[in-house]
């Protein structure tokens, strides 16, 4: 029938902020004032037009809201090397808060972590009317090299992570030199005094705080200079393996190893195993990240865990606040913005525990062959 058409047709149709006005018998100017939560409007009123918003499904445009607020409720984020736990992470907390603050994404990836040429795309990130803008990328080698000619230019605020605290730049990162302290602390406390460290790469701003709570743990605990041994690797598992057969060359009095993160760690594990060198008994194994793969490990990794997630969402809290502490006050910030540090936590498993000879990997003796390829 004719009106059963009309009811199909407007069953297709996107209920609009008119529609849901003339069911309630007010104007569109008092449902938009309920939907921003404005308390200039009476409550009985308030309350009829929630219902008839519910009744007709009546979805808000995002578009239309970010035109009347003046602001496009998009943030854009810049991050780097995704193939990367940490990264991968922090990405993931970002969505997170994102999305249950009510703002959308537009995300921007750097070709590598080095990348300093960034003019280009901040001006893409502006064209499209970006709220503000976290920079999600390690602190590696220079790529800050731009920050002091560029930074006071933009109009929108902008938020970092990962990166050493600089004046005048609001931040948000864990503390990776009191993880390092933590790893080091742990094995003095379990009786361990040779203890290495695996380092990721030094170009990486994370990597010389680690190496450096480490150090300055051991120092601090009496242990000599000349007994600090160290290798570098490059966050790979294989680099932890390669890195500790270095170490055991050059110190085969090595009996702790804190490697700069879980994947260095696996490959210490590893390496140690091929050797038949007991894990704890001979050398004890800490890592650093948390990665939820670590308690799998043979045996079950001691490591500082980081929550990377934490980090990506507290950013975009605070710049959220920065956002709508603008649109309220002309005025500049009078404070000098303070880093918003992170701390880290230690998880101790059967890696790092003493008194459990033989509670890792076995020695190759023991181990019974299954099966044998041949090429």
């Amino acid at each position: 029938t004719e009106g059963e058409g009309r009811t199909a047709m407007q069953a297709h149709r996107r209920v609009t902020i008119r529609d849901v006005a003339a069911a309630a018998g007010v104007s569109h100017q008092t449902v938009s004032r309920v939907l921003n939560d404005r308390p200039d409007v009476a409550g009985e009123t308030r309350e009829r037009i929630w219902q008839i918003i519910a009744r007709l499904n009546y979805q808000p445009s995002a578009i239309a809201r970010s035109l009347s607020r003046q602001h496009s409720l998009m943030l854009g984020i810049v991050t780097a090397g995704l193939k990367y736990a940490g990264p991968s992470r922090t990405l993931s907390g970002i969505t997170r808060a994102a999305q249950e603050l009510g703002y959308t994404l537009l995300l921007k990836e750097l070709p590598d972590f080095a990348a300093n040429d960034v003019q280009p795309l901040l001006n893409s990130l502006l064209e499209r009317r970006v709220d503000g803008i976290v920079w999600a990328v390690p602190e590696v080698g220079d790529n800050r090299a731009w920050l002091e000619q560029q930074l006071d230019t933009l109009p929108v605020p902008m938020i970092f992570t990962t990166m050493q605290a600089r004046p005048g730049v609001k931040v948000v990162a864990v503390d990776n030199y009191a993880g390092g302290c933590l790893a080091a602390g742990h094995l003095l406390h379990q009786g361990y005094r040779h203890i290495a460290h695996i380092s990721g790469p030094l170009t990486w701003w994370e990597a010389r705080e680690r190496q450096a709570g480490w150090r300055d743990a051991l120092l601090a605990a009496g242990v000599p200079e000349e007994m600090l041994h160290a290798e570098e690797g490059n966050w790979s598992s294989a680099s932890g393996e390669a890195a500790l057969e270095r170490l055991l060359a050059r110190c085969p009095g090595v009996d702790a190893v804190f490697a700069g993160n879980d994947q260095m760690a696996l490959g210490v594990l590893q390496a140690a195993c091929r050797q038949g060198i007991y894990v704890p008994g001979r050398l004890a194994v800490a890592g650093f990240d948390g990665l939820s793969e670590s308690a799998h490990y043979w045996p079950p990794l001691t490591t500082v865990y980081q929550d990377q997630r934490k980090l990506g969402s507290t950013a975009v809290r605070e710049l959220v606040r920065d956002i709508e502490a603008g649109r309220t006050s002309a005025e500049p910030p009078a404070a000098e913005p303070q880093p918003l540090i992170l701390y880290p936590e230690l998880i101790i498993r059967d890696s790092s525990a003493t008194g459990r000879l033989g509670a890792g990997c076995p020695h190759p003796a023991e181990v019974p062959i299954l099966s044998m390829e041949t090429s």
